[in-house]
């Protein structure tokens, strides 16, 4: 999710932990599943935790290098994504009406120091997730699973009885309610092995895991980059997704999009074997079309991502329903999309539920043109008793592109009279400050790529009164019974099609009051070295598959 995968949890610069010179490429040039030689990731994230309690990656990113789950996705470009089995056998046995779900794991995975893998290893990885030390991690399991709600973690000595592993190879999981994407659940990073004997200080554990995935870390400094080697017994012969190309992998930090552009274009030395994990912006963007050469190693996504501005329906005069919907009149969706870098960026966004996902039907509650509707925002003020002197923060990213983004919303806002501003962060304060139990903002630039493909993962996480707070991305602080009550229904709706019109009527209900302004649905590119193959972007997710990718040798 762009939450540097803020998977879900975008929101709008994408890094390791998350998501052409052609408009729709979507493969590099490719000479098969090569072996060797050292990749590098390079992001602008200054902090990596590889933790996955606290991870709110996809499961084909950098977390999927180290761990594997009990299930995890098929992604291949020009086909849609499927969830498949991965220390499991298969993706999950229902019974129950769909309440309780039952896994057995596959013979010979093993951890790194050469321990076999085990259910209870599993079910104590799930329990540390709901630790308030370890918040911040994809959450969906946690109300989910009967009595997590109350549940604080296994530091404390309890366990989660909800979670049954009657042997070693068994594990057996009790929900609420009915729950038809459990299987797509069952893939997130919290599903991942955690030997407790290893987890003896929980704050320090993301900086060496234990690895059941193809890479283990070989260092680790902070702020500086991750390097991962290779984990000698992880074996292909279990595991048909990951191809484990490169001997080493790097995750680099704290390297800026731009500079990082500049030596991916240059594509000399190390910036061979190298791509950038952050999309580009508009600025970076145009320079790499400008290179003939550099533009052939561009890949960009369909449109997907929705780029919107949350606004704070706790704080002051943005409680008032009129002013919102101001707010949703007052932006220049136009100037934004210029500045996010032109049509090649993006599509103009009126739903919640993003392009590609099943069940999503299309409407617009406010139409208020390419470059909004400033005679309808200041009548909605007027009449809402704001009609001079409303002042609002908004908070945003410092990069250079989501600056732009913010400015093009701050001088559209400010047409209607609203004086508007900008609050910059560097990304870690951003999401730590977006998703804090108390919000010192109005305002936010915030982007959400679904954490799979399903229109649970539109919704949920973004407008579920739960996910307010301590990590939660419904930085909105938007909370409706009503809204709540909905996707409480959805999510217990097994029948995929039944289960699809509620969400759709969830959608559509939650923007008539206005919690947000929907802005794009993000087109990302990606640039490669030239010595990186297999480098794809498919329908879903919008990031380059990470556990697919070698080096030309």
């Amino acid at each position: 999710m762009n939450r540097f995968v803020r998977a879900g949890a975008v929101a709008v610069a994408a890094a390791l932990l998350i998501t052409g010179c052609t408009s729709h490429s979507t493969t590099s040039s490719s000479t098969g599943s090569s072996k060797g030689g050292t990749l590098t990731i390079l992001s602008d994230q200054n902090q990596i935790s590889l933790d996955p309690a606290k991870s709110q990656g996809l499961a084909i990113t950098s977390l999927g290098l180290v761990f594997r789950r009990l299930t995890t996705w098929k992604i291949v470009p020009g086909k849609d994504p499927k969830v498949v089995p991965d220390l499991a056998t298969n993706t999950g046995t229902p019974s129950d009406g769909g309440k309780t779900w039952t896994y057995t794991l596959k013979s010979g995975v093993k951890y790194a120091d050469g321990d076999p893998i085990t259910t209870a290893d599993i079910k104590y990885g799930i329990e540390r997730s709901f630790a308030p030390a370890l918040a911040g991690g994809l959450s969906y399991h946690k109300t989910l699973l009967v009595g997590g709600s109350a549940y604080t973690g296994p530091y404390s000595g309890k366990d989660l009885s909800s979670i049954e592993t009657p042997n070693a190879k068994t594990i057996v999981f009790h929900l609420n309610s009915a729950y038809g994407d459990w299987p797509w659940i069952a893939s997130m990073p919290a599903f991942s092995p955690v030997p407790k004997a290893k987890d003896t200080d929980p704050a320090t554990y993301g900086n060496d895991p234990e690895a059941s995935g193809p890479y283990q870390v070989a260092s680790f400094q902070q702020g500086t980059a991750i390097t991962l080697k290779r984990n000698p017994n992880w074996s292909a012969k279990t595991d048909s997704i990951r191809t484990a190309g490169p001997d080493k992998i790097v995750l680099g930090m704290n390297d800026s999009t731009s500079t990082t552009t500049q030596s991916l274009i240059a594509d000399s030395g190390s910036a061979k074997d190298s791509f950038g994990a952050s999309y580009l912006g508009a600025a970076d963007l145009a320079q790499v079309k400008a290179n003939p050469d550099a533009a052939k190693r561009l890949s960009t996504s369909k449109a997907g991502p929705l780029t919107y501005l949350a606004i704070n329906t706790q704080k002051g005069a943005l409680k008032d329903l009129k002013v919102r919907q101001a707010l949703e009149y007052a932006v220049d969706r136009k100037s934004y999309l210029i500045a996010s870098g032109g049509p090649q960026a993006g599509e103009d966004a009126s739903t919640l539920i993003t392009p590609g996902i099943a069940g999503r039907k299309a409407y617009n509650l406010y139409p208020a043109g390419a470059d909004g509707d400033v005679t309808k925002a200041k009548s909605l003020l007027k009449s809402a008793g704001q009609s001079s002197g409303l002042s609002l923060t908004l908070l945003t990213q410092n990069d250079t592109s989501s600056l732009a983004q913010a400015q093009a919303l701050q001088q559209g806002i400010e047409r209607a009279g609203i004086k508007v501003t900008l609050k910059p962060e560097d990304p870690t304060s951003f999401y730590t400050d977006a998703t804090a139990n108390t919000a010192n903002y109005d305002l936010a630039l915030y982007s959400w790529q679904p954490d799979f493909p399903s229109a649970n993962s539109s919704i949920q996480p973004l407008f579920a009164s739960s996910e307010i707070g301590n990590g939660g991305n419904n930085v909105s602080r938007y909370s409706s019974p009503a809204v709540d009550k909905l996707i409480d229904q959805a999510t217990a709706t097994v029948d995929e099609t039944d289960a699809q019109a509620l969400w759709a009527q969830a959608d559509k209900r939650i923007m008539q009051d206005a919690p947000v302004v929907p802005l794009t649905y993000a087109k990302q590119s990606f640039l490669r070295g030239s010595g990186v193959q297999n480098f794809g972007i498919a329908s879903f997710p919008a990031y380059p598959n990470y556990l697919t990718l070698s080096l030309q040798q």
